[in-house]
């Protein structure tokens, strides 16, 4: 386990929640005492609280679930890119700069966005702008992710964003934690669990540094 880079913030009462969405609640069905030898416990959450994949369900009626996804964009070679402070849309020019011409790019890149994390809901999160997406997929990228919650702004109500990801295919990961990520190329495995009627899955996200990538520290 050595190595492993957690990327995925904690999970509990304080975890910051979309407006409207379903926050984290955990119940005590049992607990260990002198007639039962068991803790056990039942959950209600939104799947987008946390680190989570959203299917393409979410945002398209006739869209896969999560557990309908191909897991293969969830794990393998990534980049991480730093755009801190470049919202409320991160613009292609400001992560081109870490995608050099004529060079290989990753299949799937992670946005840093935030210098630290926010422990609360932020409506000001930057999400991507869809012009940037659409020169990724130009790229070959196949998974987009970000520290935010949400590729697009928290007021957008068209979704630019989400629906540049339907058209070419692409997955993506929200709420991630790259607070304490360096930029460069890693291993990333976050698969999603296989919901087969939910829009979206949490993900228990970790890096491990990439084969010959220099590492800081």
């Amino acid at each position: 386990m050595d190595g492993l880079i957690d990327i995925s913030p904690p999970i509990g009462p304080s975890s910051p929640v979309y407006p409207g969405d379903q926050p984290w609640q955990r119940d005590w069905q049992s607990r260990i005492g002198p007639d039962c030898a068991v803790n056990l416990s039942a959950i209600r959450l939104s799947p987008h609280v946390g680190a989570h994949a959203d299917a393409p369900l979410h945002y398209d009626a006739a869209g896969q679930s999560a557990g309908e996804m191909e897991l293969a964009p969830f794990i393998g070679h990534c980049r991480v890119i730093h755009a801190i402070g470049c919202g409320p849309r991160v613009q292609w020019q400001d992560i081109a700069p870490a995608l050099p011409a004529g060079q290989a790019v990753p299949p799937r890149l992670l946005v840093r966005t935030y210098r630290q994390q926010p422990r609360h809901w932020d409506p000001e999160l930057a999400g991507i702008a869809p012009e940037a997406i659409e020169r990724l997929a130009e790229l070959g990228v196949r998974l987009i992710g970000i520290d935010s919650a949400s590729v697009d702004p928290a007021d957008s109500v068209l979704l630019e964003s989400h629906q540049a990801l339907r058209r070419h295919g692409l997955r993506v990961l929200e709420n991630l934690c790259l607070e304490a990520v360096d930029e460069g190329d890693y291993e990333l495995i976050a698969l999603p669990l296989k919901l087969m009627d939910c829009e979206a899955s949490p993900v228990r996200a970790v890096l491990r540094p990439w084969p010959g990538q220099p590492q800081s520290g």
